[in-house]
This record gives C-alpha cells, structure tokens and sequence, in this order.
C-alpha cells in the first residue's frame, strides 16, 4: 500500500509517546496520528487528550486517534517508543540494564509492523536504543536505512546547551557531535566543535568570554542528564520527543539533514556488527549516508571503547554470537 504522506504511527501511549504526539503536532506537517498500545484505553485517552489541542487557531486539523498495527500500512513515518524505561530510585543507572526485556518488545514489535509495510521509516526511541536499533535493524527484512535510532541527537543538544551558556550565544550556534553510544560511554568529538564558525580555541578571544571548558565535566553532565531529570521529575520525555520531532521533519522534508543518529555501521572506523551513532544525512528515505568524518586518535578510541561495550551486550543477549 502507498503510504499517506504526513502519516504518523506511534506505538507506545507512555510518558514518552504521549510527548512524541505533542511534538509531532507542532510541527504542524502532519496530517494523521494514530496511537497504538498494549493498553487500549491509554491509547484512546492520548489520541482525545492531543486532539483537543486541533481547536485553536494556527493548529492543523490534525486526525489523531488510536489505531492499530494495520494503520502502520499507509504510515510515512512510524515512531516505536515501547518498552520499559529507567525509574527513579533504582540502584542500577543504566539503559544498558533495560537491553534484555526491550530487546523483547522491539521483536515483538517489528514483527507486527512488517506484514503490513517495509516502507515507512522507523524511528527507534526505546532505550537501550542502540542495542534496540541493532535488533530491528538486523532480525529482520525491513530495510536498514530505514530504520534511525534518535542515538545521541539528543546527548548532541544537550552538549550545545551547555557550551552555548558558557558563551552567552543563542544554542543554534554552536555546532558539534556527541557520538557513540547513547549511554555511560558517549563522547564528544571536540576537535570539530564551533560556535558561529569560531573554532573552540579561539571562542574566548572572540566572544570576549573569560571561558575556560572542564570538557570532562560536560561530558559527565551531559552523559548523566537523563538520569539526573528521572531522578527529579520522575522520567524524561521533552528533550527525546522533540528529537523524534527533528528526525520526522528532515524526512518528511527531505531535508538531508546531518544528524547524529544510531544505525548499524559497516565498516565505519573498521567497526563492524553493532549500532552506534555517527552524524548520518536524513532524507524522505531514512538515513541517506552514513558519514565518517575526521577524528583524532582519542576520538577514534573512544568510538572503538563504545563499540566493544556495546559489542558485549549483543553476545551477552546472545544476538551476536561470542567472539564475532
């Protein structure tokens, strides 16, 4: 079936699902949103509770409601955020805690999306996502380019954040990659960072800010964020459904965007056989290129260490077979 252009599914009506709604709607470029869960009627309370907002001036007239994994046959776009998340309180902080019982619900779940279509794009939000990203990708005959993990798009946002307040710019000027795993061993690739097209050894001199970086220090705060909002609000959904609100808009634009996104390299940085992320070209297609771009030696280790981590997972769920 040809999909409806502006079609969204979103499978998953928790905390983040419901956001990923709200995003999706203010974009104002969608004209179907159907919700899907396990829990019909939580479905049906955020497709109502999202549709309200149709009414008020400048808001699209957006059909939202809940549906069904057939609704996933016309969908341009289909947004998985299923599966168990990180609770406040537990004494393991990890995403990398959550690969086995998510594992479960992306092969439940792709196997209920792929009867009905091999054509829209995917876009993974379920933690850990690259391992999840790894299992769609790999287990089944659905097009990998067409499935994206939102990766470190989101650890990338809050790195900019956090330079952009040191330099009193606006966040959209500065530019730079987390990269790697979306987890303990994402790293920032500071030989590439800028601010307005200013190098970062030269942004102090330039924007007259006495600004010294502790790059340790932002990297930790960046890689604990996540768990420091859980810990406070009790989860994270705005920054992650605002991620999967810039994916779905580079691809319902064709816009060839360069994102930092999660997909299974190929021989990337001789890395072969696991799903990290690396700044990839979005197009109405998916993920249009995979871009290696320039690292320094430390860079470069840092890549490989987030690979081996996240190349133990995968044997350890016996995905990979040991030692491959």
């Amino acid at each position: 079936m040809r999909s409806i252009n502006n079609k969204v599914v979103v499978i998953g009506a928790g905390m983040v699902g419901a956001a990923v709604v709200d995003a999706m709607l203010s974009l104002c470029l969608v004209s179907e949103i159907a919700v899907i869960d396990r829990n019909v009627q939580r479905a049906e309370g955020v497709a109502l509770d999202a549709s309200h907002t149709t009414s008020f001036a400048y808001s699209p007239n957006v059909h939202v409601h809940a549906g069904t994994f057939a609704d996933c046959a016309d969908a341009q776009i289909v947004v998985i955020a299923a599966g168990t998340s990180v609770q406040p309180g537990k004494v393991v902080h990890d995403r990398l805690s959550l690969a086995a019982s998510n594992a479960a619900v992306i092969r439940d779940t792709m196997a209920e999306i792929c009867p009905y279509t091999t054509d829209a794009v995917l876009i993974v939000v379920s933690n850990p996502v690259d391992i999840v990203t790894y299992v769609a990708q790999n287990e089944f005959n659905y097009p990998r380019d067409h499935i994206i993990g939102t990766g470190t798009l989101l650890d990338t946002a809050r790195l900019r954040r956090l330079i952009a307040e040191e330099y009193a710019v606006d966040t959209k000027n500065v530019h730079g990659y987390i990269l790697g795993e979306h987890g303990d061993t994402a790293f920032a690739v500071w030989s590439m960072v800028s601010i307005a097209g200013v190098s970062l050894p030269d942004a102090a001199r330039i924007f007259r800010r006495p600004v010294h970086l502790d790059r340790e220090a932002l990297v930790r705060e960046v890689r604990q964020a996540g768990y420091h909002i859980v810990q406070l609000k009790g989860y994270t959904n705005a920054g992650v459904a605002n991620s999967v609100g810039r994916i779905a808009k580079a691809v319902m634009l064709h816009e060839r965007s360069v994102l930092p996104v999660s997909t299974t390299l190929t021989g990337e940085y001789g890395i072969h056989d696991v799903a990290l992320s690396l700044p990839c070209v979005i197009t109405d297609q998916g993920i249009g290129q995979v871009l290696e771009i320039p690292l320094s030696p430390e860079e470069q280790e840092q890549m490989h260490q987030c690979a081996e981590r996240l190349h133990t997972v995968l044997q350890q769920l016996d995905i990979l077979p040991s030692g491959h």
